[in-house]
């Protein structure tokens, strides 16, 4: 059976591959300075987000996108609050630490940033003065860590939260796509995302490209420092072209007058939906709402290892009542018959 492992273990789609190939023997400058993909792309994006005021940057993948745009966005004496289970926070090996940033996690549970805890921190570290830690900016994702999506209304009360105490908002889009066409996201759109966050990345790797992250930037002075600390902390690509005729590709209408960009998140979407009601109809407990590509499912734990052994499923904890709480990942690559394939081994589970 087809993996539900992760939604970036297949290689590319198909406009995106042939994008690589087409433009394989071609000369560019390098670093995404000025080759003519990048600058398509860059042009693309810009037009999706409704914005030609923003600086539109390119990066190898969803860590360093997060280490260059935090550190862009704070001074040595500033931190980023976040949730307890933001990447940044748990599955980045201390990478924002280890430049001398600090953390500030809140305790919200679900894996949205609420205002309200927000303000908790931002008041206790506040408490001392200079002697503690300022908070600068905030750090969400969308989709969360546990497959949420964020509705306008809850992500303007954030910014809005944010920005009346000159914080800045970076959103983590590595799964943008799957987020902003999602029916969850209730009007929120990426040219409104763009209106309202100092900057954001959207998301390749997982969303059918074969690497690669493009970085929305409004916030001056990130503008400014991406270009050095992309060079400084090891993430410039010297052959940029392959970033940016990947996003030309994936952000180039279709003859439907589509972006494949969020054609491949929309298939995701539809096979997530699809695996997630066919387990709920054969008597397995969803885990919370996520209507995104990744869903959550609390099981046994016998039940749960011989997933792990047929699909490649992943245990996210054990659960208070010994359940294991367990992840599975649609991909643009999934199809419906994927689905099907793994809902009647679901069978043989009851």
């Amino acid at each position: 059976m087809r993996m539900f492992k992760n939604d970036y273990s297949e290689g590319a789609a198909a406009e995106v591959l042939e994008a690589l190939i087409a433009t394989n023997a071609e000369q560019c400058v390098g670093y995404t300075e000025g080759d003519p993909h990048c600058e398509a792309a860059r042009k693309l994006i810009r037009r999706a987000c409704g914005r030609d005021d923003v600086a539109v940057e390119f990066a190898i993948g969803g860590t360093s996108t997060n280490l260059v745009c935090i550190n862009g966005l704070l001074r040595d004496w500033e931190g980023v609050i976040c949730t307890p289970d933001a990447h940044i926070n748990v599955h980045e090996t201390g990478a924002i630490a280890a430049t001398g940033r600090s953390v500030l996690p809140t305790r919200d549970a679900d894996g949205f940033l609420s205002p309200a805890e927000a303000e908790r921190v931002w008041r206790f570290q506040q408490g001392a003065g200079r002697h503690m830690t300022r908070p600068a900016m905030v750090y969400i994702s969308n989709t969360t860590e546990l497959g949420g999506v964020w509705s306008r209304e809850r992500f303007d009360a954030l910014c809005d939260w944010a920005h009346e105490r000159e914080l800045k908002v970076f959103v983590d889009g590595a799964r943008l796509g799957s987020a902003l066409t999602s029916p969850a996201a209730e009007g929120l759109t990426l040219e409104h995302l763009a209106s309202k966050a100092d900057a954001f990345s959207i998301g390749g790797t997982k969303n059918g490209l074969l690497f690669g992250e493009a970085v929305v930037i409004a916030d001056e002075g990130l503008r400014e420092a991406f270009g050095y600390l992309i060079k400084e902390r090891g993430g410039l690509m010297a052959k940029g072209r392959l970033l940016g005729a990947q996003f030309e590709a994936a952000f180039t209408a279709d003859k439907n007058g589509e972006l494949p960009y969020w054609r491949y998140a929309r298939t995701a979407n539809e096979c997530a939906f699809r695996l997630r009601d066919g387990l709920i109809e054969l008597g397995f407990e969803a885990y919370g709402e996520a209507p995104s590509n990744q869903q959550f499912f609390a099981f046994e734990p016998k039940v749960s290892k011989a997933f792990a052994e047929a699909v490649g499923s992943e245990v996210f904890q054990e659960l208070e009542d010994g359940r294991l709480l367990t992840r599975f990942v649609c991909s643009w690559a999934t199809t419906p018959s994927d689905v099907d394939e793994l809902l009647a081994f679901a069978k043989t589970l009851r």
